[in-house]
């Protein structure tokens, strides 16, 4: 379980996360939805440990990873990038992720959604039990996308959590078990994803769903 008890981000005057406390089981992937500032960055950077909470604690695996939006490209081959993390044979990952053929490529020669799974596949070179990506799609093209949620589903299929921040409705109904849903810093619904979408219970949800919030 990843467990965050009344955990507090602060910038100077501004807070960024306010008193969040929150349970994530294990199992079926949570999607992290709300819109722009509302702080789902923000909670995967303090649960990974980039961020220092200001109050409050968190209970997160050790064996954890983290792909961010841009993932920096080490200027070296694409086996190489991965064989830096974990100094295994990185093969047998660059298969699971579609980029065995392109294994000697320099890594920032490749397209951006090559680079998005290249990322995966370092994160995934940690042997992480908790995976934490923080909108990984979100510059890609749908063909990108779908190899990239494939990659998602089959890293949850093998009993790895999965926290994923997106701003893409259909994503989060196609990859979620259960949305997690952050307005101004703050835990409004926590739902099976199911539920979330049919029954929203807050207004800033149902807003959301309608494409009507903008904070």
């Amino acid at each position: 379980m990843i467990h965050f008890h009344d955990v507090t981000l602060r910038a100077g005057a501004v807070t960024i996360l306010d008193r969040v406390t929150l349970d994530m089981l294990f199992g079926t992937p949570t999607m992290l939805l709300g819109p722009n500032g509302a702080g789902k960055t923000s909670l995967i950077r303090v649960a990974m440990g980039i961020a220092a909470p200001s109050a409050g604690s968190i209970d997160c695996p050790e064996r954890s990873a983290m792909v961010f939006q841009r993932p920096a490209m080490l200027r070296r081959s694409v086996a190489a990038n991965v064989r830096y993390v974990s100094g295994a044979d990185p093969m047998e990952l660059l298969h699971r992720v579609g980029l065995a053929s392109l294994a000697s490529r320099p890594a920032r020669r490749l397209s951006g959604g090559e680079q998005q799974r290249l990322a995966l596949a370092r994160a995934l070179a940690r042997d992480p039990e908790a995976l934490f990506l923080d909108e990984p799609t979100a510059s890609l093209d749908p063909a990108s996308t779908a190899m990239v949620e494939d990659i998602v589903r089959e890293v949850a299929a093998a009993g790895i959590k999965v926290v994923m921040a997106t701003h893409d409705l259909g994503q989060a109904r196609r990859l979620g078990g259960e949305v997690v849903f952050l307005a101004k810093g703050r835990v409004v619904e926590q739902a099976p994803t199911e539920d979330f979408f049919a029954r929203p219970r807050s207004r800033e949800a149902t807003q959301f769903i309608n494409g009507e919030l903008v904070l």
